[in-house]
């Protein structure tokens, strides 16, 4: 994509997402920090903490565990060696049942909410324990008929695109 049309492409994913229901709903949110080619989900941070929620960041730890701190601004925030930004020791940890929304990042995803990651496992683990409202945002250009997966993949409840939303697998098993 050319950087207008990248731009574009983020202001579209980032408005949709600020316009959800399920996020108005929620106190709690775990966002990540989005790097390379992903939608630029760190300005999300300060619109997010502007309307009072409460904002936690994934962190990456060895042995493929993902865990979530407080975000405590933007001097909180170190980068990691895979070169995104993340909470430092310094913010409080929380537990994968805190948010009660969570953003997850994905290279891309198909319509039914299967997401293709970068192969370290880090959030599907997390997703198998975590039972909240999972959304994930995808470039329509992006977008798949079907990722490719495995007994361990877990797909999020609801996909956007810039002009789509999508209720994958996980939000069809969903009671409310």
């Amino acid at each position: 994509m050319t950087p207008q049309a990248r731009a574009q492409s983020d202001e579209a994913l980032l408005r949709r997402f600020l316009a959800l229901d399920a996020l108005a709903r929620a106190r709690r949110v775990l966002l990540f920090y989005g790097m390379g080619e992903e939608p630029e989900t760190g300005r999300l941070l300060p619109l997010l903490t502007a309307q009072g929620k409460e904002l936690c960041l994934p962190r990456c730890r060895s042995g493929g565990v993902l865990e979530l701190r407080r975000y405590l601004g933007e001097s909180s925030l170190i980068r990691h060696r895979f070169g995104m930004l993340e909470p430092s020791e310094d913010c409080p940890l929380v537990d994968a049942a805190w948010p009660e929304l969570a953003l997850i990042p994905a290279v891309c995803y198909d319509a039914q909410g299967w997401r293709l990651g970068r192969g370290g496992g880090f959030y599907d683990r997390f997703l198998a324990r975590y039972s909240g409202q999972t959304v994930g945002l995808c470039r329509e250009a992006l977008l798949q008929d079907q990722v490719p997966r495995e007994e361990h993949d877990r797909a999020v409840g609801l996909v956007l695109t810039e002009r789509r939303t999508l209720t994958g697998v996980a939000g069809r098993r969903r009671t409310d």
